[in-house]
């Protein structure tokens, strides 16, 4: 059966007046069909105008009416039950399966090439046909990462012989496609970024945005409305000035491109990996870059090479490398600082502002220090890394409670202790203290008052509080109490009972003074 364009145009060229030969040279057809077409258009008598205006099966039913026939003969399949079950939500059918179920109800239907071209034209007839957005690339934008999904067994024991699956990690510049690869022993955080610095590093280049699977290395959570990235990408995004902007989780179009070079390398590397068999992950990367080298180069199908396109716009547009090179943390995390407001790693225990408790607490070791940020990887504190077996607690007091702090104190300093911190208040407030821890039977009975008088006093103008402690002297009134009692005192008021108090009673006969009552 000849298509409505073929019979229309056989009708058109004759209409025109054009041979025979040029009709069939034009439709690539024989003499025969022109023939058939013109004999039944003269019998059917039907105005060239009017058969255009007619659809096309319509045309082909009135010019090969057995053709049509023939077709009814098979059992026509329920596309739209088949289009339901494809698009139905959290359904994993294709057209394949839904074939399938067809053939299996009807033996002598369509084969699957016939039921899919079918299907294809009820889609576009009902529903329209599927477009696609095109995408515009911009050198050194994006660099789309991921880890390639056939993990082949290549790695050898050299003693038992045990071969071992490997990971391969790659990255595709979005423009160029110019493709970087690693082999790991696992997929683990560290080695996922040391593929990204390596990566980086090999593009010589930083650029816009680092685009990574939804993969819990890099994201902790990617919904519609909210994005949150684990903390070493996070110190990933500071250090090179990147943008970590993963695509949309369970939108594949979202990473098309690093998704079709994935398919590409588990072809054309990984099948050429599995020729031989490596004894060491570094073998391995040897024979991995040799290869990449060797598809950047290439240019079958194309007119240029991924390396040359890259060389050409990806590369002038990337930014510089920081200066230095990323060294990623170790890390830990808890999920709710505990009463104690520290937090544990390795041996040692790192205190946090008590304020934080109950709050989850992020970890991150150097060699030298220990920084603890909070949830979203803000800076909280840090300490310097303690490796001797004792103390076991690194607290800074800043972090304690007043109640705690006030404990620590009483018990960790001495009398020489309190005597340095008065006296930075004044001479009078050193004689005080002085006095005080005399006073006491045994020094260390006192430390208790000294503790409570000096840290009430911090907040306080220091020449006030010498200015009490000298009236407390002058007085011979050197009690925690009658201090506290005072420095409680609004100093204007202090000041005017002070003068009062200096005040000397004049001579007169109407005035008795205190000797009277003696």
């Amino acid at each position: 059966m000849k298509q409505f364009n073929t019979i229309l145009g056989i009708l058109e060229f004759h209409e025109k007046g054009l041979t025979y030969k040029q009709t069939q040279e034009r439709f690539h057809v024989g003499a025969s069909t022109v023939n058939s077409v013109l004999e039944k258009y003269e019998a059917l008598g039907i105005p060239l105008e009017d058969l255009k205006s007619r659809s096309a099966e319509a045309v082909e039913e009135l010019f090969y009416p057995e053709a049509k026939t023939r077709r009814k003969a098979i059992p026509l399949p329920d596309f739209q039950r088949a289009y339901d079950r494809i698009h139905a939500k959290g359904s994993r059918a294709n057209i394949v399966f839904c074939w399938m179920e067809y053939i299996t109800e009807n033996p002598e239907g369509y084969r699957l090439t016939q039921y899919t071209e079918h299907y294809n034209r009820y889609v576009e007839r009902n529903f329209g046909k599927r477009t696609s957005m095109g995408v515009e690339r911009i050198p050194g934008q994006n660099l789309y990462i991921d880890w390639v999904g056939d993990q082949p067994e290549l790695l050898a024991d050299s003693q038992t012989g045990e071969i071992r699956k490997v990971h391969i990690f790659t990255t595709t510049m979005a423009f160029s496609s110019y493709v970087y690869a690693q082999a790991f022993p696992d997929e683990k955080q560290n080695n996922f970024v040391t593929g990204v610095v390596n990566a980086i590093r090999f593009y010589g280049g930083v650029p816009e945005y680092l685009v990574p699977d939804n993969l819990k290395a890099a994201i902790s959570k990617n919904t519609r409305d909210e994005l949150v990235i684990t903390s070493v990408f996070s110190d990933i995004e500071s250090f090179y000035d990147v943008v970590v902007l993963p695509p949309p989780p369970r939108k594949p179009r979202g990473k098309a491109t690093v998704e079709s070079h994935v398919r590409y390398l588990e072809t054309h590397l990984i099948e050429r990996l599995k020729e031989t068999t490596f004894f060491s992950i570094e073998a391995i990367n040897e024979k991995v870059m040799e290869i990449i080298t060797d598809i950047n180069n290439e240019t079958h199908k194309r007119e240029f090479s991924r390396k040359a396109l890259f060389d050409r716009y990806d590369k002038p547009a990337l930014r510089g490398l920081p200066d230095g090179a990323f060294s990623p943390w170790e890390y830990g995390c808890i999920s709710s600082l505990p009463d104690n407001y520290h937090v544990p790693f390795l041996d040692h225990y790192y205190s946090v502002p008590y304020t934080y408790l109950g709050k989850p607490i992020i970890v991150k070791a150097s060699f030298t220090e220990i920084v603890l940020c909070d949830q979203h990887n803000q800076f909280i504190c840090k300490h310097k890394r303690a490796y001797k077996e004792f103390p076991k607690y690194i607290t800074n007091a800043d972090h304690m409670p007043a109640s705690h702090l006030f404990a620590m104190l009483n018990n960790t300093k001495d009398g020489a202790y309190y005597r340095r911190w008065a006296e930075k208040f004044g001479p009078s407030m050193g004689k005080f203290i002085d006095l005080m821890l005399k006073k006491a039977n045994h020094e260390e009975q006192a430390y208790k008052s000294c503790l409570g008088i000096l840290l009430k006093s911090e907040k306080k103008p220091y020449l006030f509080v010498d200015g009490i402690a000298k009236r407390c002297l002058d007085i011979g009134m050197v009690r925690y109490s009658y201090f506290i009692k005072l420095l409680g005192c609004d100093p204007v008021t202090l000041d005017q009972q002070s003068q009062k108090a200096d005040f000397e009673l004049p001579d007169h006969e109407n005035i008795r003074g205190k000797e009277y009552y003696e």
